[in-house]
């Protein structure tokens, strides 16, 4: 974070100062894109903030604000969330917020609170009792909100940006690590000025040049920029966010008007994100989509458009992103003035563009018409949903607008299904069907008239047998099915989906295809996926050779399977000449591959689930020549004891486990000679890391979580021996260590010594900042002495 030093340093004091008897609010409060939200992430991950608080949680509230969502985000840092907490309600949750921070020193952040109303319906949920010294810290951009919420006078308003950090900010954000040339420097600075050190508007224009090197473009920018001054600062916000959209390509300005049809400060997980803008046709490329839409993300990333929320453990994939607040405005008003059709309770404009969006997020409650009568909708579905409030309209009117529709998003949770199916068959061209909050317990046959559907992605509660008549579904390139939260469902295909010559991601809990018929037995014509990119949860009873001759192009393959006695089946995965990520989960089995030959050449991540392994099989993995990321998850090996007896794993750049029953690792920098990346978490039994892991010289990061405290202190001996040998020190994170951690006494002011998925999609454990839960290593060395 460039600048605040003043007021970062206050915050801190704030935070960690002297302790009260029930929690002390303290309100941020600023404009929009003054860095709120910036300077408290900040704060949240200082060093000094992990070792003074029991527990920290954020959540992001927003102007559409969920009291369930809100709940959720908070749970997630303070009980150890399983899938079956998803499904609670508001009260049961509060319920169980209150009870796992009571007698607690907590550390709470609420971003972007917009209404007094809110912040009440909230803070019932924090205990006060028992809580000396926690903290609540709230941002809003709302005066009223902070005056109300702040008690003690601690609110803190956001100054903005001297001369000389609007600059500094304006340098990184355009040039990087890049020499700036002096022709460029005297015009950066002119324009850093002209942006009055609103820290948004320094990064959007920053973004917008960051790719031009011609001393003309910049020079035309600053007059831009110039021609917006005014008194009223969020009027030149706005005009300077239009002025970045207004430089983007046809297809990058299609994309990020996307982001206007999620619900505000949604996280959006970037895999599905680039999937619909495949179906949605916004790419330009027909053959590289994937490559295309992450070539697209990545540009709307560096002109500072979208933030990327949380990136893959290796740090080289971005998994979740969104948009600021004023960004999303900006979406929704050119939504709005391109006639892009959005639903809400007004009609925001209807043209013959091939796009429109239907979202539920805005809709309820909602009007429809009946002939010229007015009704309120008593379900919040689509069929009434889609007839704008205007009594004037007629049937073909309505009908037109259902054939005119090309996407449907459901983000409601309580939609009554009956009737939405009974109106599928209205939507003629319909591209993208997500129901993903409705649950189904069979297919429902009206989706398999929506021949031009490119994209479905569906909820179920039972196994599910897909009909024949799926093959009508010509253009279809991505399958999901989610299965519900604790409950296992199998979905079998029939051999008709082989017609599907356009699919590209197949993603569901577990699922069996058949193998696939020849179309001329006596011409040797086969039918095939040449497009599949992802397959995920596979039956391993599929893996047939002959089946697996037909998805030669997949790069992420998951297979799943409860028990398997034979390695055969897995034999054949070496013909997948293009496979890049493999996931394997086994439940009750024992069996892989006996030579690291039999699998595909050029994997690069591996996920083990489950899969009982002995740990010495570990070393015929190592042998894979291209093998980057290993994960070991939920007792893929067994034992007590790992000894690798072989110089391997030549290209290992993370090392990922969780849940184990090791004890005794012996391992030599030979074993691991460029690991960059360390994760161990839940290892109950561990005690030490391997010393030799301070002669990796590559690798700078180590994290723990609920492990034992002495791996924290073997962790910090690699750290201090990494420092003795001149190296750069190892970054060592540890997260929840098993141990139980006392108060300080209220007046005492010192402090108190403390005794891929690598194939799915949202599987990321490199959370964004505010998930950071990391403790200092002083504390640890103290333990010891």
């Amino acid at each position: 974070m460039v600048g605040r030093d003043d007021q970062r340093k206050r915050l801190l004091e704030d935070l960690t100062g002297s302790y009260s008897d029930e929690p002390k609010v303290i309100p941020i409060v600023g404009m929009g894109g003054i860095g709120k939200t910036t300077l408290a992430k900040e704060v949240y991950n200082h060093e000094s903030i992990p070792r003074r608080f029991d527990v920290r949680a954020w959540a992001t509230v927003s102007q559409q604000h969920n009291i369930k969502e809100i709940l959720l985000s908070l749970q997630q840092l303070t009980i150890k969330m399983d899938d079956t907490v998803k499904m609670r309600g508001e009260a049961e949750l509060a319920d169980m917020l209150q009870k796992s921070l009571k007698r607690k020193r907590y550390l709470i952040v609420l971003d972007d609170i917009w209404s007094c109303e809110v912040w009440d319906g909230v803070r019932r949920c924090f205990p006060t009792e028992d809580n000396a010294g926690s903290r609540i810290l709230l941002t809003t951009r709302n005066n009223e909100v902070a005056c109300y919420a702040d008690t003690d006078n601690l609110s803190l308003r956001m100054s903005f940006m001297d001369q000389d950090e609007s600059w500094s900010l304006f340098k990184s954000a355009a040039f990087s690590s890049e020499e700036l040339p002096h022709e460029f420097e005297t015009v950066g600075k002119q324009i850093a000025d002209e942006c009055h050190g609103l820290p948004l508007t320094i990064v959007l224009v920053a973004g917008l040049l960051k790719s031009k090197r011609a001393i003309e473009d910049w020079e035309s920018v600053a007059q831009d920029v110039k021609s917006f001054l005014t008194n009223d600062l969020d009027e030149q916000c706005s005009h300077v966010l239009g002025l970045s959209y207004n430089h983007l390509t046809s297809d990058l300005k299609t994309c990020v008007l996307h982001f206007g049809t999620f619900p505000e400060d949604s996280e959006i997980p970037v895999k599905n994100l680039m999937r619909l803008w495949m179906a949605e046709g916004f790419l330009k490329l027909e053959n590289d989509l994937e490559g295309e839409a992450e070539k697209c993300l990545q540009e709307l990333v560096d002109r500072c458009l979208v933030l990327v929320s949380k990136k893959s453990l290796d740090g080289t994939k971005i998994r979740s992103c969104k948009v600021h607040d004023l960004i999303y405005d900006l979406c929704v008003r050119e939504i709005q003035r391109e006639n892009i059709f959005i639903m809400n309770d007004i009609v925001l404009g209807v043209s013959d563009s091939e796009r429109r969006y239907l979202t539920m997020h805005k809709m309820l409650p909602f009007k429809r018409v009946t002939g010229d009568k007015i009704d309120y909708c008593p379900y919040g579905l689509y069929r009434v949903l889609l007839t704008p409030v205007h009594p004037q309209l007629r049937d073909h009117d309505n009908n037109d607008l259902l054939k005119r529709t090309r996407s449907i998003f459901c983000f409601n949770p309580y939609i009554s299904l009956s009737v939405l199916k009974s109106e599928l068959i209205h939507f003629k061209l319909l591209k993208v069907l997500e129901l993903i909050h409705g649950e189904i317990d069979n297919f429902p046959l009206q989706i398999l008239s929506l021949i031009w559907l490119r994209y479905l992605s569906l909820l179920c509660s039972e196994n599910l047998d897909i009909p024949p008549e799926i093959c009508r579904l010509w253009n279809l390139q991505t399958f999901i099915v989610q299965g519900l939260p604790g409950r296992s469902v199998f979905i079998t295909f029939p051999e008709e989906i082989w017609g599907l010559m356009q699919l590209r991601h197949l993603k569901l809990p577990e699922f069996y295809l058949p193998n696939p018929p020849s179309v001329s037995s006596d011409k040797g014509i086969h039918m095939g996926f040449s497009n599949i990119q992802t397959i995920s949860y596979l039956s391993q009873h599929c893996c047939t050779k002959e089946f697996i001759m037909r998805i030669q192009n997949v790069k992420e393959l998951g297979i799943s399977t409860y028990w398997i006695d034979s390695d055969r089946f897995l034999n054949n995965l070496v013909h997948l000449q293009q496979l890049e990520t493999l996931s394997l989960t086994y439940s009750f089995s024992r069996v892989l591959p006996a030579s690291a030959k039999a699998f595909p050449a050029m994997l690069k991540k591996l996920k083990l689930v489950k899969t009982r392994l002995p740990w010495s099989y570990l070393d015929i993995i190592a042998e894979l020549p291209n093998l980057e990321v290993l994960k070991l998850m939920y007792h893929a090996c067994c034992g007590e004891e790992w000894h690798p007896n072989v110089r391997g794993f030549t290209r290992l750049k993370l090392l990922h486990t969780i849940q184990h029953d090791l004890k005794y690792w012996e391992a030599t920098d030979d074993n691991f000679p460029v690991l960059e990346h360390l994760v161990l978490k839940e290892c109950s039994y561990l005690k030490e890391i391997p010393i030799e892991f301070a002669e990796i010289h590559t690798l700078p990061l180590i994290e723990l979580t609920r492990c034992l405290p002495e791996l924290g202190k073997s962790a910090a001996r690699i750290q201090q021996e990494q420092e003795e040998l001149g190296n750069d020190s190892v970054d060592v994170r540890i997260s929840y260590p098993l141990m139980v951690r006392s108060h300080h006494n209220d007046d005492d002011d010192e402090e108190e010594d403390s005794d891929v998925d690598v194939a799915e999609d949202g599987d990321s454990d490199a959370d964004a900042a505010k998930h950071d839960d990391n403790y200092d290593l002083n504390w640890l060395f103290r333990c010891s002495e």
